[in-house]
């Protein structure tokens, strides 16, 4: 039986097809992760007030939920200037020396995690990061921290929102003229104070049983002085009467 050969135009249309399936395969491959965390905001303006920011963790485990997020905030704005606007049920809002921490009951295996923070005012920034460590109810961590460095794409990134030139009118806050001590300035003022009260107890309880030993030594002392007064006025008080006698 003898083999026809396949027709030119048939045989350049199959070329072709293989072609683009294998261009497209190289393409995915090469294409970098997409976002597994990820912002937005109802202002995306610098120095933008009472700006509404929406935070999207997407489900990466088949058998865990999440079950707490932890968000370091960017320079400019304070753990204290953010509140919670939404989060999933039950979950409650604590903030941190860098940022604040959001969780509650796991949520079920395969649903992203979506939260809400208002912000008093965004910094005057081009763009702005929030560093963000997810944690799922089996331990599991996942940490979407790294920021593009040199052009490359990183494998995690962290959250970034561009923002807007702020408003011609818009000033930024004016700072506080006081602030609180870092963390680790406020652990070790008290650590020096306990130590420091420790040392004025010892000193004390030392002085005092010293000056208890002091004062019975003296007292002692004046006591064996009596005696021996008391005992020689009385052997001069024999003699002179022996010596009457005689």
């Amino acid at each position: 039986m003898s083999k026809h050969p396949h027709p030119p135009a048939r045989t350049g249309r199959r070329i072709a097809v293989a072609g683009a399936a294998a261009l497209t395969s190289a393409l995915v491959l090469a294409a970098p992760a997409a976002a597994h965390a990820e912002v937005e905001a109802d202002t995306p303006q610098a120095l933008a007030e009472n700006v509404t920011l929406s935070f999207v963790s997407e489900a990466e485990s088949d058998s865990a939920g999440f079950r707490e997020l932890r968000v370091v905030l960017p320079d400019g704005i304070a753990p204290d200037d953010v509140s919670l606007a939404g989060a999933p049920k039950g979950w409650r809002l604590k903030a941190t020396a860098d940022g604040y921490t959001v969780g509650g009951p796991a949520l079920k295996p395969g649903v992203n995690a979506e939260h809400k923070i208002k912000v008093d005012r965004l910094p005057d920034a081009k763009q702005i990061a929030f560093k963000t460590v997810e944690t799922y109810s089996d331990g599991e961590v996942s940490r979407w921290i790294e920021l593009p460095r040199g052009g490359d794409e990183p494998e995690q990134p962290a959250p970034v929102l561009k923002l807007k030139a702020a408003a011609p009118d818009a000033k930024p806050a004016s700072p506080s003229p006081t602030s609180s001590p870092a963390p680790d300035e406020t652990s070790s003022a008290t650590a020096d104070s306990a130590a420091e009260q420790d040392a004025t107890s010892a000193a004390e309880k030392t002085t005092g049983e010293s000056d208890g030993v002091s004062s019975g030594v003296l007292i002692g002392a004046i006591v064996a002085v009596l005696l021996v007064l008391a005992g020689g006025a009385w052997w001069l008080i024999r003699r002179r009467a022996s010596a009457s006698q005689g």
